[in-house]
């Protein structure tokens, strides 16, 4: 076992870090699928690393991939495609929902996708940041929650926390330090683009297309070579 607890042969990014390199959202990576061939198997390998989500790869040329959090599989997740698409360097991924298509740009990977792939969530807006910050743990209620204000309106620029309320299924996640389909969303409701910093100081950043579809970018790092 390594510092983050996992098998060997996983390898652990962090995606959306901070523009000091620090925070991100951790995301474990099965390279080689066919070791967990079914469901059953890869949800056993998701509550035993614990992440929010970790992504198996299918077939690394074609940029087939499979999204789980604990107790449950995922159409759509943010942060594992953005991590997959700077692992395995591909333009495109294949996801049973379409296809998502990726770009690298300077330090950032962006992935371009739709609002309608990803789960509902509940937004609640603050009155400002510092309300946001103050949160000691997720607000009473049922569903996945988006705790967001703005930090300077004018510039798009967003403080956020996600708490996934997910019962059972959340195996002790309380919050998720950066979700890109939650940011999509919001990027998708408000029109604009968006700077978002989101847990202890992890960066999401969005632009929405003339078709509906809405980019999502972010910094990532490798935290362990499996």
């Amino acid at each position: 076992m390594n510092d983050y607890d996992v098998p060997r042969g996983i390898d652990v990014l962090r995606v959306f870090c901070g523009p000091d390199g620090r925070h991100g959202n951790a995301l474990g990576v099965v390279r080689d699928g066919r070791g967990h061939p079914d469901e059953a198997s890869r949800q056993r390998l998701a509550r035993r690393l614990g992440f929010s989500e970790t992504v198996f790869v299918d077939d690394p040329e074609r940029g087939r991939v499979d999204i789980h959090a604990p107790g449950l599989r995922l159409p759509f997740a943010g942060h594992p495609l953005v991590g997959a698409a700077w692992l395995l360097d591909l333009e495109v991924l294949e996801l049973t929902v379409g296809d998502v298509f990726a770009r690298q740009d300077g330090e950032f990977t962006w992935i371009t996708a739709r609002p309608e792939w990803v789960l509902p969530r509940t937004f609640q807006q603050y009155a400002s940041a510092a309300e946001v910050e103050a949160l000691p743990g997720p607000p009473p209620g049922e569903g996945w929650l988006y705790a967001w204000a703005w930090e300077d309106e004018a510039a798009g620029r967003v403080r956020a926390r996600a708490f996934p309320r997910r019962g059972e299924g959340a195996a002790g996640i309380v919050e998720d330090e950066a979700t890109g389909a939650a940011a999509l969303l919001l990027s998708a409701r408000l029109g604009r683009a968006l700077n978002i910093t989101q847990g202890r100081g992890s960066q999401i950043l969005t632009a929405p297309g003339p078709d509906g579809a809405v980019e999502v970018g972010g910094r990532v790092l490798m935290a362990v070579r499996g």
